[in-house]
């Protein structure tokens, strides 16, 4: 191996070793099977070093390794045609959940996963990105593939798809109210894709 495949794999190993839990995790909200997130998990890194030349700067590496991994879990999708909610399993090969992780998972438990199974898969996939992993607007449409505007206008859409699906899962499980006064999702008890500081604020 010549010098320079040397220290590109050195360099994606170092990214495998700083981002491979949020990436799998990711993958795992997407794909919604440990097992297989953990497979798309190790593509995502082997395509990674395989396009490391359009890695403009290492410190884009983050969006554009979720870039990578959003369109490894759409192709997957498209072929598996996965559009129903598995509930976790909590354990996958070789990629055991933290605590951060694990309390994640707990949050979108109930309607909120449900609903969030049921919208379009790159809606999905901007929410995730957007509210669990903290996505600033640059790297959201970065991670995405598109200009800020699109992700901004994605993201919009994704928002008032949730709200129409967690109002029809509230709906057929008990005909709790679907939208609170300010016409924002109701927060389900332990349930909710907002962390503390939405991802409007910090854009």
């Amino acid at each position: 191996m010549s010098a320079g495949r040397t220290s590109d794999q050195a360099f994606i190993e170092g990214l495998f070793a700083q981002h491979q839990g949020e990436i799998f995790g990711f993958l795992a909200r997407m794909v919604r099977d440990d097992d297989l997130a953990a497979d798309l998990t190790q593509e995502t890194f082997v395509k990674a070093f395989r396009a490391l030349d359009t890695l403009e700067s290492p410190d884009r590496a983050r969006a554009w390794l979720f870039q990578i991994a959003s369109r490894t879990a759409l192709d997957e999708l498209r072929r598996r045609r996965l559009v129903r909610f598995v509930p976790w399993s909590g354990e996958s090969r070789g990629t055991a959940p933290s605590a951060e992780e694990t309390a994640l998972r707990a949050q979108l438990s109930g309607d909120m996963a449900r609903a969030l199974a049921r919208i379009p898969d790159r809606q999905r996939g901007a929410l995730i990105l957007a509210e669990i992993y903290e996505l600033s607007g640059t790297e959201l449409a970065a991670a995405l593939g598109v200009s800020h505007a699109a992700a901004r206008a994605l993201l919009t859409r994704a928002r008032e798809s949730l709200r129409a699906a967690l109002a029809e899962e509230r709906a057929t499980s008990g005909g709790r109210p679907a939208l609170a006064a300010d016409g924002a999702p109701p927060r389900a008890e332990g349930a909710t894709l907002s962390q503390p500081r939405r991802s409007e604020e910090r854009r």
